[in-house]
């Protein structure tokens, strides 16, 4: 039995199991199981044929992946909001590789990469699905693209990169596991438990290996948020849902659970309106730097995402200039005092001037 015959048999399994007390560690049990055989399967190959127009250079402030259907309309929006040309035309997968352009807005510039359209089973490697969704995984900002009239497609797309590890718009759970000689599972939370009991928290772990750790809880967590934590190869996306073709139907008509941007690339409505939605949702902050016994350079900021320390800067000014940093003076919001001495885990807030001082 192949890897997906066994997987759609634990699938199965686990469909026809209620959940109750006498049955939590078998359902900790499968779901280990299940999780356990997905990342085999998407795992990937070591062998084979290369990248096939999917190795992208990343340039510029962050990368965005749009990520669709085929023939949602991916490779017009593209055009529409850079200047590359990406082939366009009224049948499937006219996109066969990673087609990359450049945004400029507000300073920033921002990497878009057309994807090839995704299909369901993507996570399973059906059409470049493998490919597609390992572009996604190392982006700044998952652009969901969908038709207007099929708004069921976004919770396909959802369910195909939440099965290639890919958490949209969501935090890490709050979950600390610590491995311990003996003792046997010993389960702490800050806050009540209601969606996963003790069993199953101990099959789960069990399955992983663990037989004697610390588990503390600061959340009300699942059985799949303890999993996450476990499989350690979880990524945490900020997310943009588009619905396009919006001139055919309308809006109001489109239901949800999320808040979208309404567009049509091909008549250009609300173009302007997605632009600062991209560059809202990627959390750009500005600095300025200077050198030492010279004004700050305010005509050409640099822009880094929120959160960005002083070493992270460096990386991306030189690659050397982290192992020659010997510290650096902030004026700004980030600091105490102007010109503060700082070292290279200090995080910069917006409109901060930076100077850095070599050894």
């Amino acid at each position: 039995m192949g890897l997906q015959e066994k997987l759609a048999e634990l699938e199965k399994e686990l469909a026809r199991t209620q959940k109750n007390k006498a049955t939590e560690f078998h359902i900790g049990i499968l779901k280990s199981k299940i999780a356990q055989l997905r990342r085999e399967i998407i795992s990937p190959k070591k062998h084979g044929a290369g990248g096939g127009g999917f190795d992208v250079k990343k340039t510029g402030d962050a990368t965005v992946a749009i990520i669709g259907f085929p023939s949602v309309g991916k490779s017009t929006l593209l055009t529409k909001i850079t200047k590359a040309e990406s082939k366009t035309a009224a049948y499937a997968f006219t996109t066969l590789k990673c087609i990359p352009g450049v945004m400029e807005y507000k300073s920033a510039k921002i990497q878009i990469l057309d994807l090839p359209g995704i299909i369901e089973g993507a996570k399973e490697g059906r059409g470049r699905g493998r490919e597609v969704i390992a572009v996604a995984r190392s982006s700044d900002l998952v652009l969901i693209i969908i038709d207007a009239a099929v708004p069921k497609q976004y919770y396909t797309i959802i369910s195909e990169l939440e099965g290639f590890g890919i958490k949209l718009n969501k935090r890490p759970p709050n979950i600390s596991i610590s491995k311990s000689l003996r003792g046997g599972i010993n389960i702490e939370h800050t806050v009540k438990l209601t969606k996963i009991g003790e069993r199953e928290v101990i099959a789960v772990l069990n399955q992983y290996g663990h037989y004697s750790a610390e588990v503390v809880f600061r959340q009300d967590a699942t059985i799949d948020d303890l999993i996450d934590v476990l499989e350690g190869n979880r990524v945490y996306i900020p997310a943009l849902v588009v619905a396009n073709k919006i001139d055919l139907i309308d809006k109001n008509k489109i239901n949800l659970p999320i808040e979208f941007v309404p567009i049509s690339a091909e008549k250009n409505l609300n173009i302007d309106l997605l632009k600062e939605a991209i560059h809202s949702k990627l959390n750009f902050i500005k600095i300025f730097t200077k050198r030492r016994g010279e004004k700050a350079d305010f005509e050409e900021p640099l822009i880094i995402k929120r959160s960005t320390n002083v070493a992270m800067v460096c990386d991306s000014l030189h690659r050397d200039l982290r192992k020659e940093f010997k510290f650096a003076l902030v004026w700004g919001k980030s600091v105490k005092h102007p010109g503060q001495r700082v070292g290279l885990e200090h995080v910069l807030q917006d409109g901060d001037i930076l100077q850095i001082v070599k050894k």
